[in-house]
């Protein structure tokens, strides 16, 4: 952490500053300089607080360099390093909130800190960094949250106090419920993200904490835009969604905000691989290919993985695959996180016998991770078969490539229910409910459904000209973020 500093009045020279304090991992700190990009070019000065002792990985300090190479005013203050705890008794999760919420009176020093030597207009957190809002508030300093899921989720999160009051047993135990939130279709409550499942994981009640304080902040800024969720945007500003509060916060909705191809990579490190990968769509025909990826930390076990195989093989159509490590457990479900995705194995072990040489002429598989941004927008590139994490969801949806919504794990499942009934820019596949398995029957019908269908394909390029529109010089998102700059720059700190 930086020394302490003597107090000081800020001068009128100096810029403002907003503070930034993402959760821990690649996938938060980048979506957060993404925002950071924007705000940044707008006389602010950046300070993005990091931690130090989960998630960290040596590509987020290549990455930190490049961008304070690229970007001055944006800077990056280490925590002191924080080890996370050993303990098996409690969830990854609940360990992983605890880890932040050791970290909270690091970030209140370092705010304070800060503040002596600048005019601190805004503290924007991740919503997992909720223990850290009263100190800044206390010190009169505004707290905006950072939303980087959709308007869907955000609605399912703002009404979650209020399932929680509503029932009283654990979500994971009602087989068959349906549960009715605001702006969103009907959710089957064993599909709810993994955290809010069960009453009996610490998880769970850190998980209401933050979500009984979204209500609290001067605002929300969200990665979506109104046009691609009006159901859930209207329902969170007609306050559906928070029935215990007296008003909810003002919602900012700036997207889609994208990280740039060069800054995606930072997720990556398998350089020469995406170039080959590349390389081998610039031979196929437009719009021939179907990409199939399943996210940073999506892993299958290898009986997955090769009804995949057969369901390509199948389907007849091309495809590029990027495939993680397996599994360790083979009856495992097929929703859950790898362990160690980046970890190597021997690709052909795992696929059926004979696959890659039987479909070597019309498809490519690439190990651990391709450059998606690139791959999406790449014009032989006709449909995305995808985890229905909000970051891939916004990049298909910017690219106008039709989907087809797996769902493996945390909101995906409501991301998929958006994505096939309102935007109407995916098919869904159907899932064995005990596990979460899919027939390679299933695979076939839904990569042929979704490369062969007009109305898909006109519908995923009418999105992409709506997503264009909100970025423009005055479409939604834009003017959405003229007025969140314009309240901070008004704020007297």
């Amino acid at each position: 952490m930086s020394s302490k500093v003597s107090p000081t009045k800020p001068t009128k020279m100096e810029k403002d500053t907003i503070v930034m304090y993402p959760a821990p991992g690649i996938g938060h700190i980048v979506a957060m300089v993404e925002l950071a990009k924007l705000i940044q070019t707008h006389r602010f000065n950046i300070t993005i607080i990091l931690t130090t002792g989960l998630l960290d990985h040596p590509a987020i300090e290549v990455y930190i360099r490049r961008i304070t190479a690229a970007h001055p005013s944006i800077s990056f203050l280490r925590l002191p390093h924080i080890p996370l705890s050993a303990s098996t008794s409690v969830s990854l999760a609940a360990r992983a909130f605890g880890f932040i919420k050791a970290n909270a009176s690091s970030v209140a020093t370092s705010l304070s800190q800060i503040s002596q030597t600048s005019a601190v207009k805004a503290f924007v957190i991740d919503l997992f960094c909720t223990s850290t809002m009263e100190s800044a508030s206390s010190m009169g300093i505004p707290v905006y949250y950072f939303f980087t899921s959709g308007s869907a989720v955000l609605a399912l999160f703002s009404y979650f106090p209020k399932l929680h009051e509503q029932r009283s047993e654990s979500f994971k135990d009602m087989i068959g419920v349906e549960l009715r939130v605001p702006g969103n279709a009907p959710l089957t409550a064993v599909n709810m993200p993994e955290p809010l499942l069960d009453r009996g994981d610490p998880a769970y009640w850190d998980m209401l904490y933050f979500c009984s304080s979204l209500p609290k902040a001067r605002g929300i800024i969200v990665n979506s835009f109104p046009e691609l969720e009006p159901l859930a945007v209207n329902a969170v500003a007609e306050g559906a969604c928070f029935p215990n509060a007296e008003s909810g916060p003002h919602v900012y909705y700036i997207g889609p905000l994208i990280a740039e191809a060069q800054q995606s990579d930072a997720k990556g490190s398998k350089g020469s691989d995406s170039k080959e990968c590349l390389r081998w769509l610039e031979e196929q025909p437009s719009r021939s290919v179907v990409y199939l990826c399943f996210g940073s930390r999506g892993s299958f076990s290898v009986s997955q993985l090769k009804e995949i195989a057969k369901g390509l093989e199948k389907s007849g159509k091309r495809f590029l695959w990027v495939v993680k490590r397996p599994l360790e457990e083979e009856g495992a479900k097929q929703n859950k996180e790898a362990a160690k995705p980046g970890d190597a194995f021997d690709l052909a072990s795992v696929l059926p016998d004979g696959f890659l040489e039987r479909t070597k002429d019309r498809g490519m598989v690439v190990e651990a991770w391709a450059p998606q941004v690139e791959v999406l927008s790449h014009e032989s590139v006709g449909g995305f078969v995808s985890h229905c994490g909000w970051n891939s969801v916004l990049e298909g949806v910017v690219a106008g490539v039709p989907m087809v919504a797996w769902p493996l794990y945390a909101e995906q499942h409501v991301n998929r229910e958006v994505m096939v009934g309102e935007m109407k820019v995916a098919v869904g596949v159907n899932q064995r409910v005990e596990d979460g398995f899919v027939s390679a029957e299933e695979i076939e019908k839904r990569v042929r459904e979704v490369m062969e269908t007009k109305e898909i394909r006109e519908r995923s390029f009418k999105l992409k000209q709506m997503a264009m529109a909100a970025v423009a010089q005055f479409g939604s998102s834009t003017t959405a973020l003229a007025n969140l700059l314009h309240s901070w720059t008004s704020f007297a700190s």
